[in-house]
């Protein structure tokens, strides 16, 4: 009896240890598994919201008794656009800029404000002092952003300056920046649309944005200042959900009077024409 009891105390012995050993195998699996599933977890970065910033320079100098130049510049900073080739494109592959960074951007324009006013003053120093009446020369750029719709940002350029004459000079520069494929908006990824047809519809809606140039018999048509016979197909334009435009800066296809000319072409106009991606992405029904 009593060797029995001792063996059934052995056997509780050896299943208590193999107990507490396969707890404790049970634990460290669970452990491991832990740990495992721990390492295959990943962060996951979100994308930045798209934000904008802008650097401007707003300064004069007095170069003669009669002569003041006035040199003003913005220039719009994009702190989430990284891709360097779509950077390079949206400051027209400008080698002077090496840094698209807010600080890079304005030691850039400190740059070009000097250049400016050394030209002006190295070009003008033989007849400035023949000046008789006191003047104001100025040059002005700035990036607008018109838009940023649908990963499409559109920015306009501007440029105006007056170095003496009867009058000013500005024009104006519309480019469309694919921020999903990081590249500019060419006019081959919207339609496929003949030259030739297109510019027959350059012609038939020339008129559609009133030109507000007036004269004796009222508001002057933008069609009777036209220079050219054809209004030729160009790379300034941009869109909106209704219509693509084109842009014409003074002197391209008119008279001074007439001033800038945008001419809408209608999305049901390209109908047949549209890059379906586009039309998808634009929602053009």
């Amino acid at each position: 009896m009593v060797f029995a009891f001792i063996w059934e105390i052995k056997i509780m012995k050896n299943t208590i240890a193999v107990l507490a050993a396969s707890s404790f195998l049970m634990f460290t699996a669970c452990k491991k598994n832990e740990v495992k599933n721990d390492l295959t977890k990943t962060e996951v970065n979100t994308p930045q919201p798209f934000t904008t910033d802008s650097v401007t320079i707003n300064d004069s100098i007095k170069v003669s008794d009669s002569l003041t130049l006035k040199y003003t510049s913005k220039l719009l900073v994009f702190p989430t656009i990284t891709d360097k080739k779509l950077l390079d494109s949206i400051y027209f592959s400008n080698k002077d800029v090496k840094d698209y960074s807010k600080e890079g951007l304005k030691a850039y324009l400190e740059e070009e404000k000097n250049k400016y006013y050394n030209s002006i003053k190295n070009d003008s120093k033989d007849w400035m002092s023949g000046m008789t009446y006191s003047q104001q020369w100025y040059t002005n750029s700035a990036m607008n952003l018109k838009s940023d719709t649908n990963d499409y940002l559109h920015i306009q350029y501007v440029g105006s300056s007056y170095e003496g004459g009867a009058h000013d000079n500005y024009g104006f520069s519309e480019r469309v920046f694919d921020l999903k494929n990081n590249k500019k908006v060419e006019l081959k990824d919207i339609t496929s649309m003949p030259e030739k047809k297109l510019e027959a519809l350059l012609m038939k809606n020339i008129n559609t944005i009133h030109s507000g140039t007036t004269g004796s018999e009222g508001e002057i048509k933008n069609s009777e200042m036209l220079l050219v016979e054809v209004i030729p197909v160009t790379s300034n334009f941009y869109f909106d959900e209704k219509n693509l435009y084109f842009h014409y800066s003074p002197y391209e296809i008119a008279a001074f009077a007439a001033g800038d000319i945008i001419i809408p072409i209608s999305w049901q106009e390209l109908e047949g024409t549209l890059d379906p991606k586009f039309k998808e992405r634009m929602k053009i029904k």
